[in-house]
């Protein structure tokens, strides 16, 4: 059975939970239209398909007293984590949401985020807020089927970096 709590001194190294492969399979394609934000999926030709892996984070808790890591245990191997942060304004800020590939499809994701939107709450912010890589259409669908929407999109952030080209959508919830 799987457990969330918050990660304290005694399990801070699972803050440092690996990065793993995902499949890039398309891009999401976001339009603002008449003051209603839409999307649709580009799918890849299947020769096009890869599989992507972000860098690891190395996460200083030291560094980060702000931060409210939260893992995901099966018994005592952390299997997931959501970092929380304060954010701008009304919503904390979702840093970091991330299942070892062999629990996704479990909603481990979803109970993740269903503590990080209750400390958020504790925290006296409204919900959550969290930016998803226009190149990651399934971390995308993952958010809006756990009840996010989409807040707005970055087309700046990646200039003159290696990722040149791809965006940041920003999703909220109220949970």
């Amino acid at each position: 059975m799987i457990e969330i709590k918050i990660i304290d001194r005694d399990n801070s190294r699972d803050i440092n939970l690996p990065n793993e492969p995902f499949s890039e399979f398309g891009r999401v394609l976001v339009t603002y239209r008449e003051g209603r934000w839409s999307y649709e999926i580009s799918r890849y030709e299947d020769d096009k398909i890869i599989s992507v892996c972000f860098p690891d984070e190395h996460y200083d808790p030291a560094a980060m007293s702000d931060s409210v890591f939260i893992g995901a245990y099966d018994g005592d191997v952390c299997v997931g984590l959501a970092v929380l942060q304060p954010g701008f304004l009304k919503y904390a800020y979702l840093s970091d949401l991330k299942v070892s590939a062999g629990y996704r499809r479990r909603n481990i994701g979803r109970m993740l985020i269903e503590r990080a939107g209750e400390l958020s709450k504790d925290m006296g912010f409204l919900g959550l807020y969290a930016y998803v890589q226009d190149n990651n259409p399934g971390a995308f669908m993952f958010y809006l089927n756990s009840g996010f929407y989409i807040g707005g999109l970055d087309t700046n952030l990646y200039r003159h970096t290696k990722q040149e080209g791809k965006s940041d959508i920003i999703v909220y919830c109220e949970c």
